[in-house]
């Protein structure tokens, strides 16, 4: 067979194989699933989303190539050697993972090949072997050297924000940003301190954050996953939209914000302490632990315990009636009584005071939460 008619059967057989990019990137992840050593403690996102896309550009890629078409560079699997590193996966297991691909791919070929493509096929393997040595080289070097000096310039600078320890002059150092002020949170990692999960919780974090930080995320890893560091008016709202609603491996995160760079080291005990006291995956602020915070760190929460009276300030009525109704035991008849009004304008106060405030009276948390704010309240005259 002359050159020409090898190269057109090569390109047809891998024509074939282009519908089946989808199941065969489900099959990669799969096998590398139940065969590479630490891949099934990542979380599903990064199993079922990441690895599959990475294994469908990769696919996709060298079929295209073999079709003759001209290539592209997306630089993907490089960027995800670079956070597999980070998340701990061993260089090994990451290398495994290009094997259990190219496995597959063959697999398919030799499945997709007709009676007499047999040299098509020895072809499009030999171009696999080839296209997995260059990927496997490619993605060793991403790997070991990580995201190189700037990875460690943002290292740095976030350590010394945190210790407040001259961030201006290691700013100024590396040429990088300094805000005005931070919005700090506090990644924990499910796992009772397991290292992949707390790397895991941290990159799951600046995943979502990053993007929208234009490029001013800054982070640092530790033992049990980590600070992230994003301009004072980073939506914390969003981060928070986003986080998995059912998910008991998912990460707690304690948000605190510092009007400077000074501020820092305060915010970021802050944050470590709602996260502790929050306990339950989730992205939460001092407001959403205010009680539990101020039962365990009562001396720089006094105030924010107190601001949670202040909707009622404008509106002479509500504060006494919440008085009387938590003193009549939630009795809204006694309270009445009290008040000297009627049970029904009892109830509709509440509702203001729930509407005002953010908390109703009569839940649990309310009851609870404004029995201490009223407590503190009356302590401060």
């Amino acid at each position: 067979m002359s050159q020409a008619g090898a190269d057109e059967q090569a390109a047809a057989l891998a024509a074939r194989l282009v519908p089946q990019v989808p199941r065969l990137a489900r099959r990669v992840v799969e096998r590398i699933r139940a065969e590479v050593p630490g891949f099934d403690r990542l979380p599903s996102e990064v199993q079922d989303v990441e690895v599959a896309a990475t294994a469908r550009s990769a696919i996709r890629a060298f079929l295209e190539h073999a079709q003759g078409l001209p290539g592209r560079d997306t630089g993907l699997s490089r960027r995800r050697a670079v956070q597999r590193a980070e998340e701990g996966v061993p260089l090994a297991a990451l290398v495994q993972t290009y094997s259990v691909g190219a496995e597959v791919v063959v697999d398919a070929l030799a499945e997709a090949a007709l009676p007499g493509e047999e040299a098509a096929l020895l072809r499009l393997t030999r171009e696999q072997l080839r296209a997995v040595g260059a990927a496997v080289t490619q993605v060793t070097e991403a790997y070991l050297t990580g995201a190189g000096d700037q990875h460690v310039a943002v290292r740095e600078l976030t350590w010394a924000l945190l210790r407040g320890e001259g961030p201006a002059d290691v700013a100024a150092r590396y040429g990088l940003p300094l805000e005005s002020g931070y919005l700090v949170l506090r990644v924990r990692g499910a796992g009772n301190g397991d290292p992949a999960a707390a790397r895991a919780a941290l990159r799951w974090v600046l995943g979502h954050a990053a993007p929208r930080a234009d490029g001013r995320a800054l982070s640092l890893r530790d033992d049990l996953g980590g600070f992230v560091l994003l301009p004072a008016s980073f939506p914390v709202e969003e981060l928070a939209r986003r986080f998995p609603a059912v998910d008991a491996g998912a990460p707690v995160v304690g948000a605190a914000s510092a009007s400077s760079p000074a501020g820092v080291p305060a915010a970021a005990a802050r944050a470590d302490r709602i996260a502790v006291v929050a306990g339950r995956p989730g992205v939460h602020r001092l407001s959403d632990v205010l009680l539990e915070y101020h039962l365990t760190h009562p001396v720089d929460s006094a105030a924010e315990l107190v601001a949670v009276l202040a909707p009622l300030s404008g509106h002479g009525e509500l504060l006494p009636t919440l008085v009387a109704f938590l003193d009549a035991d939630l009795n809204r008849r006694d309270a009445a009584r009290v008040l000297a009004v009627h049970a029904n304008t009892v109830d509709n106060r509440l509702d203001r005071i729930a509407e005002l405030t953010g908390v109703d009276p009569r839940s649990s948390r309310g009851i609870q939460l404004f029995g201490a704010a009223l407590v503190v309240h009356r302590a401060l005259g």
